[in-house]
């Protein structure tokens, strides 16, 4: 029976994920709000379905799920329009993953967090996650997963192209670190939960080497041999509110479970490792 992946929000993870499955023989069917995307979406193998579609009929087809739609003040929205649908046919599916934050932690001055960590987010969107994960983790029977995201990074979304041109910069904060996981290990993270389902498991996803923003700023320029942009005091400098908001949280993310449990080797165990395969990438391609 071929394996069919319902992707609700199906953007930059959920795409590394289907670049594994879909070579499996799995049918992925992936929710975009922009019509503009579904012939790319197609031609990575993936049945686009736009949002403002009705969905029933491929929830009621899917063995697996997985959510990586942002919630808004208006709470979840796929729970929003078919919570109720996903909770009747609850045990019908094989394996459900949501994808959240470790945002969720708050701030913890550069400390140590793992999943048993308090929820205790500083942030606005951290906290529309909190509640998000809680009104998941509410619907009856879903063999559900939460996962929780460093920054990621991986292609397209490195630094290369601000360190090129010359808009990167140095943003330094005295105790900054911040975590982070490349797109690649997301999907083998998501792929090695699939083949090992643990309902109710939540794990971290983050690489092993928490790390300040500065230094992978200027690690980028090192191997691209350009100057380090320069450094600017975060209390100085011009910053979005958004960007801003990075910054009011500073801590280091255990990852233990994912090795542990579901016996997953990063590929890209530090940014060092990362940066050095984006860019090698870059270079073949060109």
């Amino acid at each position: 029976m071929t394996k069919t992946l319902l992707s609700f929000g199906h953007g930059y993870s959920a795409a590394a994920l289907a670049d594994l499955l879909v070579p499996l023989g799995w049918r992925v069917i992936g929710t975009t709000r922009k019509a503009e995307k579904c012939d790319a979406l197609r031609a990575a193998g993936v049945e686009p379905v736009l949002w403002d579609e009705d969905l029933s009929d491929y929830i009621a087809t899917a063995s697996h799920l997985l959510i990586s739609a942002g919630p808004n003040a208006e709470g979840d929205p796929v729970l929003n329009r078919y919570a109720s649908q996903i909770a009747e046919r609850a045990d019908q599916y094989e394996w459900a993953g949501y994808l959240s934050t470790t945002g969720v932690y708050g701030d913890h001055q550069g400390g140590w967090v793992d999943e048993d960590t308090p929820l205790s987010p500083s942030t606005k969107r951290g906290q529309l996650r909190v509640e998000a994960e809680a009104a998941w983790q509410a619907l009856p029977d879903l063999p559900l997963h939460i996962f929780r995201l460093a920054g990621i990074y991986g292609p397209g979304r490195g630094p290369f192209a601000k360190v090129r041109n010359g808009t990167a910069r140095r943003i330094i904060k005295e105790g900054q670190v911040f975590s982070r996981i490349h797109v690649e290990d997301i999907a083998q993270i998501l792929l090695a939960s699939i083949n090992r389902p643990n309902p109710g498991a939540i794990y971290n996803m983050c690489d092993n080497d928490p790390a300040p923003p500065e230094d992978v700023i200027a690690h980028a320029a090192e191997l691209l041999n350009l100057p380090v942009p320069e450094a600017v005091d975060y209390e100085t400098a011009e910053m979005t509110p958004m960007a801003r908001s990075f910054y009011a949280e500073s801590k280091r993310v255990r990852n233990d479970r994912i090795r542990d449990e579901l016996g997953v080797t990063l590929k890209y165990p530090d940014y060092r490792s990362g940066l050095a395969a984006l860019l090698a990438a870059e270079t073949s391609a060109q």
